[in-house]
């Protein structure tokens, strides 16, 4: 049988056109783009055009877009370095209990060296109530970080409603945008967010490179030290062609969105009505309104998600249980424990399925086909 991917959330194959730039630029441009003879301005000249294509993706100034090596360095730039330079402004930092690792560790770090970290709460469909943030909003809240869509259930957060109340405040306002960008329509001015991170292997970029969004109002220290790139915000030599090939994945993205939208969600009710029609117990994770089209979370009733995961694997289908940066130790869902509860069966039985580039409707019925085999042998086994 042929091989299913279907966990394009945890990371996404690079698109052909992608690694064809990605090589030219490897071999031909292969200058320093500090250097200031002719191969360096070339390269200088590339990487000057892909921040512009990056910033204007999200309405913001190409000053404003700060190179790094993907969502995790954004996500702890933003946050710690916010912290620690805005330490005499107030040393009390709100994020909700959903978050990715990427932005939780941070958070727990900053509280061992003495800050103090409010963790929002979230209803059963995964959403961050405005009313709760507003509550625990302080005069010395120095940054609050709510990620855009989460990465397990899909959840898109009421980030304009969000970004609104905080610009009436003196408390910058960080998203983790890593599953939501190049899907949903964000403009950071519009939005009022200060800081925003983004990563390139989620949209069939490569790996190893992201970029940090970073307000003009906003001066924040380098949180890479050893040079002077990055108009002295991120230092080390600039990956250009990562950052080339990253800008021709953002522009396919940016041509391809509506139709991508409207292909995910099409697979999405293909696989909900499939596995009905094959009469499995089991129901969706997440809110079912405002949701990441290509991320579907289900709850199997009474099927171990590692039993699934491990015998689909064997048949050659991928999938996960949640985050790629945990799954492999197969822990329970942070994610699904605030939404209901650490003793909740969900935690234990929910799979998340992830579509994207070579998806298709015939991957999706072989998918519903022996996943339902699996599910009908485990749970007479």
């Amino acid at each position: 049988m042929e091989k299913i991917y279907l966990d394009h959330a945890a990371t996404s194959p690079v698109h052909p056109e992608v690694l064809e730039v990605t090589f030219h630029v490897m071999k031909e441009h292969y200058g320093n783009a500090s250097s200031i003879h002719g191969f360096g301005r070339e390269a200088r000249k590339l990487l000057d055009e892909a921040r512009s294509v990056f910033a204007k993706s999200i309405g913001a100034k190409p000053i404003e877009i700060v190179m790094t090596s993907g969502g995790t360095e954004s996500d702890n730039t933003a946050i710690i370095e916010t912290a620690l330079s805005r330490a005499h402004f107030g040393k009390h930092l709100i994020t909700t209990a959903v978050e990715h690792h990427a932005v939780l560790e941070p958070m727990e770090y900053l509280e061992s060296m003495g800050f103090e970290v409010t963790y929002l709460p979230v209803d059963e469909t995964g959403l961050v109530h405005l009313e709760d943030l507003i509550a625990a909003v302080r005069p010395d809240t120095s940054l609050v970080s709510v990620m855009y869509g989460n990465n397990e259930v899909g959840t898109i957060m009421n980030i304009q409603e969000i970004g609104a109340f905080l610009a009436e405040t003196e408390t910058y306002f960080h998203t983790d945008a890593v599953q939501a960008y190049g899907l949903e329509d964000i403009d950071v001015k519009q939005d009022a967010i200060d800081l925003l991170s983004v990563s390139a292997h989620k949209i069939n970029g490569p790996k190893g490179i992201g970029f940090l969004y970073i307000n003009e109002e906003i001066h924040l220290p380098s949180f890479m030290r050893g040079g002077e790139q990055e108009t002295k915000r991120r230092a080390g030599t600039e990956n250009i062609p990562a950052i080339v090939g990253f800008q021709r994945a953002v522009e396919i993205t940016e041509q391809e969105r509506s139709k991508r939208r409207e292909t995910y969600d099409g697979f999405r009710n293909q696989l909900i009505e499939g596995l009905k029609q094959a009469e499995i117990d089991f129901e969706i994770n997440g809110n079912e309104t405002h949701y990441l089209k290509h991320i579907l979370n289900i709850w199997i009733k009474g099927v171990s998600s590692e039993q699934l995961l491990m015998n689909l694997d064997l048949l050659g289908i991928g999938i996960s249980a949640g985050s790629a940066c945990t799954a492999g130790n197969m822990e329970p869902s942070h994610v699904l424990s605030a939404m209901f509860g650490k003793n909740s069966p969900r935690v234990k039985e929910s799979v998340r399925v992830s579509f994207g580039l070579g998806t298709t409707t015939e991957m999706i019925d072989e998918a519903v086909k022996q996943l339902s085999v699996v599910v009908k042998r485990l749970k007479h086994s």
